[in-house]
């Protein structure tokens, strides 16, 4: 069964994430912030890491980074709500950096588990 590792600091956020993918059938697992989260791929075969990018503690251009130089078989999807034109930035960087989806704050739940599903495809 597909693991999807949720990194996201705002704990609404990150439930009602975590929430869509399991009523979609995923397994999730959920961090609060980029270096748990990295900490986690240490210890699951996580298929997919769905990452804010505006975080305390290790922020997710970083956490990106790690993904791709120690795990690069995993699939990444960047979200980030940093405002019109600071999250645009943000999401141009995270593509530039390996990331396979970038997806601007709000977004649906729909539009989510089906980048999560084009992931799996890929």
């Amino acid at each position: 069964m597909t693991l999807v590792l949720v990194i996201e600091d705002e704990p609404l956020v990150r439930e009602t994430i975590r929430l869509s993918l399991e009523t979609a059938g995923y397994r999730v697992i959920v961090a609060s912030d980029g270096r748990d989260g990295v900490n986690m791929l240490g210890h699951h075969e996580v298929n997919v890491v769905v990452t804010d990018l505006i975080m305390p503690e290790q922020e997710g251009l970083e956490t990106i980074r790690i993904i791709r130089r120690d795990h690069p078989s995993i699939k990444v999807i960047a979200i980030s709500g940093g405002g019109r034109h600071v999250g645009t930035d943000y999401l141009k960087a995270a593509s530039l950096l390996g990331a396979d989806f970038a997806l601007q704050k709000p977004f649906s739940m729909s539009h989510l588990r089906q980048c999560v599903a084009d992931c799996l495809t890929q």
